[in-house]
């Protein structure tokens, strides 16, 4: 089934690619614009490879050749550019024309490209496995965890049983008590990450339920998760927890938490009204 989005196409593809290919792939990625007027001897040249490496990489992603390759990536540019002045509207020239309107268009983007990603019917899977366990285990590391953080405080206004776990061996040895009525709820904007891998299969191993909120849905991490929720906003290596990623992964809560709530819409309005008496004795 073809992509309508090569760039989409790439992210989905990324982990099965060779250390050669994944140059291309983060090149063109990096350069979307450049791309599409460069030869195939000036796209091997600036990644540093061959350019039968860039032939078998354009086969591998589903082009006939190099030449289909640059028109899918022209005709994703222009779709993105496309959809981003429809979106702005009368109102985008004062909204972004502000001293951070970079900033705040690069969000939006986050956002944006995330909802073209998500899958309702796997957001709503997860709800219901979110809803039904005894025990939610909100793991990440690094900036990730911050992410998991807010999920085990978000849903925790709605369900009892949402807990983050912050160390990688406290982790592992909770991963390692587990039963089948529990899930993990793990956060990796990789999806590549030792830990990750460690925790997940740990999980599996005792037939847990797992959740991967992640850019990458064929990472490493992916093949240990029942569902896998992808965010979109690109990042570089050098660009490591952007808050564009952290947005997105927002988005994808907030469209899950909707979901839960939608499943059990008299229990999660009398949870929240208990939690909203209780804070409120808080408040001076």
């Amino acid at each position: 089934m073809p992509f309508s989005n090569v760039f989409a196409q790439l992210d989905n593809e990324y982990y099965q690619l060779t250390s050669a290919e994944k140059r291309v792939a983060d090149y063109v990625v990096a350069h979307q614009k450049q791309t599409q007027y460069m030869s195939i001897s000036e796209l091997a040249e600036k990644c540093n490879v061959a350019e039968a490496t860039i032939s078998r990489f354009c086969r591998r992603m589903g082009y006939k050749g190099y030449s289909a390759f640059k028109l899918a990536v022209a005709n994703s540019v222009t779709g993105q550019a496309a959809a981003g002045s429809g979106e702005e509207g009368v109102q985008g020239a004062s909204l972004y024309a502000g001293p951070y309107g970079e900033i705040l268009q690069t969000d939006i983007d986050a956002m944006v490209q995330t909802a073209r990603l998500a899958r309702p019917e796997q957001i709503r899977r997860a709800a219901k496995m979110l809803l039904e366990a005894d025990k939610v285990l909100c793991m990440g590391q690094g900036g990730s965890m911050i992410m998991a953080k807010e999920a085990a405080h978000l849903f925790s206004t709605v369900r009892p049983g949402f807990f983050p776990v912050n160390d990688s061996h406290l982790q592992a040895i909770s991963c390692a008590q587990l039963t089948r009525r529990d899930v993990v709820f793990y956060f990796s904007y990789s999806g590549s990450t030792r830990d990750l891998s460690d925790a997940l299969r740990l999980a599996r191993e005792r037939q847990a339920g797992v959740i991967l909120i992640t850019r990458f849905p064929k990472s490493p991490g992916a093949v240990y998760a029942d569902v896998v929720l992808q965010c979109g906003s690109n990042e570089s290596p050098t660009q490591l927890g952007t808050v564009a990623a952290r947005v997105a992964q927002l988005f994808l809560l907030d469209a899950l938490y909707y979901e839960l709530c939608q499943l059990d819409q008299e229990g999660t309005a009398a949870a929240r009204s208990r939690v909203a008496r209780a804070i409120s004795e808080k408040h001076l």
